[in-house]
């Protein structure tokens, strides 16, 4: 059975179908895999064997009938309450039928574990948590990503084939590059979103899902969107490239990989690759914070604030006081730069099918300092993912992570962003970049799932 966890999403569905595997045994072994492979990672912070079976025991013969899934610990479940990786919630939190939680069983997925994050959403290392901070299998002294640290985790350990996370400032993609996974950013509203403690008022956050490959993304995005995303022709692609910081301020390493797979994919599809210019990317950036930010204002008062659990971050409690320092101009503010960031990117799209720049600027940074050097000098990792990160959460268009090297044995990843509801476009372009490499970067196994499937065996 150890040789079928290792195998895609789409392998694991299709046995079971067929079947060739039985889901119980390999619920049974996912979770020996999860009690022996976590201790080093941290990635699942609960496991819940009965109310696991159970779900098996009644799953549907849909899509992803009997396959073990890690959900992110922002989504509540019928036997728990989302915990949003923090000592204390601000917004009310019970167990309850989530939107994903739904998609998943009606789809016959049976989910395993819920998966660390970063604190409150808040961060893109996954280096702060009131679990404890989410180790990268690539090395676990560097950060995972975050906020969707424990799921990003978990796949590329193999503890899981599939994860769902959730992304409203870049929470999905960043993990996905840190820990060498794809990881899709779908088109806002596109996926489920109902039992979301910010469902009603956010305007950033989507569900999504994180896999090894694109093709599995694409079989667990179209659970999540209650929607077949169907492959098709890709034609003459024009891929749209930004000379700025977002891709020039980045690591020599991430540059060059990024740059020969942006050539790779125009090889293989016969792509134009165009200049493109989008003005005014670092605003862009800090109105996407701002909005995230004052969009969970709602719970908050002075007396809140003064009372909130000793166990919660110093960062995090920072973080929560500075928004009421925020004054209402500054959100008017950022609302008018999202109008008119809608208005270039819809032109930009109306010249090129895809835009192309890093995900993130550097490799994971260490746990314990997540900095990243530079060609500008040493920024913070926040302060420079967000640069790519952020475009897609202010517009609403979808993006996705693709692996494309690695760099001191720690995974880079490259970005496609595409205009809205063109989802299917950016699978169907990581997947002709994975025909590209030849399957190399997908397919890479990090040390800790090489060796533990050496000691397996």
């Amino acid at each position: 059975m150890s040789g079928l966890l290792d195998r895609r999403l789409r392998a694991q569905a299709a046995a079971i179908a067929a079947g060739e595997a039985d889901p119980a045994e390999l619920l049974e072994a996912t979770l020996e895999r999860i009690e022996q492979r976590n201790p080093a990672l941290n990635a699942i912070v609960a496991t819940f064997p009965e109310q696991s079976r159970e779900m098996l025991a009644a799953a549907p013969a849909g899509p992803l009938h009997g396959v073990p899934i890690v959900i992110k610990d922002e989504w509540p479940l019928p036997w728990r309450a989302q915990r949003f990786g923090a000592a204390e919630m601000l917004a009310p939190s019970a167990p309850g039928e989530s939107g994903p939680y739904r998609a998943l069983r009606d789809a016959g997925a049976t989910i395993v574990g819920v998966g660390n994050m970063h604190e409150l959403g808040a961060g893109s290392t996954g280096n702060v948590s009131v679990y404890g901070p989410a180790r990268n299998p690539w090395n676990t002294e560097r950060c995972p990503g975050g906020s969707s640290s424990g799921p990003a985790a978990a796949v590329a350990a193999r503890l899981v084939a599939g994860a769902v996370g959730a992304d409203g400032v870049g929470s999905i993609r960043y993990p996905a590059a840190y820990c060498g996974l794809t990881g899709l950013k779908p088109t806002f509203g596109r996926s489920a979103m109902e039992g979301h403690h910010m469902a009603a008022v956010s305007t950033t956050i989507v569900s999504g899902p994180l896999c090894a490959d694109a093709a599995d993304c694409r079989l667990l995005g179209s659970v999540l969107f209650g929607e077949e995303l169907v492959a098709g022709d890709l034609g003459r692609l024009r891929i749209g490239v930004v000379r700025d910081l977002v891709s020039e301020d980045v690591a020599p390493e991430v540059r060059v990989a990024c740059e020969n797979a942006i050539e790779a994919l125009r090889e293989e599809t016969g792509a134009e690759v165009r200049e493109i210019e989008l003005a005014d990317l670092d605003p862009a950036a800090l109105a996407t914070v701002l909005i995230a930010n004052t969009e969970g204002l709602s719970g908050l008062s002075p007396s809140r604030l003064n009372d909130l659990d000793p166990e919660l971050s110093p960062i995090g409690r920072g973080l929560l006081k500075y928004r009421m320092l925020l004054p209402a101009a500054a959100s008017v503010k950022a609302h008018q730069v999202r109008a008119l960031m809608r208005q270039r990117v819809a032109a930009a799209f109306e010249d090129v099918d895809l835009i192309a720049w890093p995900t993130v600027p550097a490799v994971a940074p260490p746990l314990e300092a997540p900095l990243v050097e530079l060609p500008s000098g040493t920024l913070t990792a926040d302060q420079a993912n967000v640069r790519g990160g952020a475009l897609a959460n202010l517009t609403g268009i979808p993006a996705v992570n693709v692996p494309v090297g690695l760099s001191d044995g720690l995974p880079i990843g490259l970005q496609l962003q595409a205009a809205w509801g063109r989802d299917e476009l950016l699978l169907d372009a990581a997947e002709a970049l994975e025909r590209a490499n030849g399957r190399r970067w997908v397919d890479s196994l990090p040390p800790l799932a090489r060796a533990a499937e050496t000691t397996e065996a």
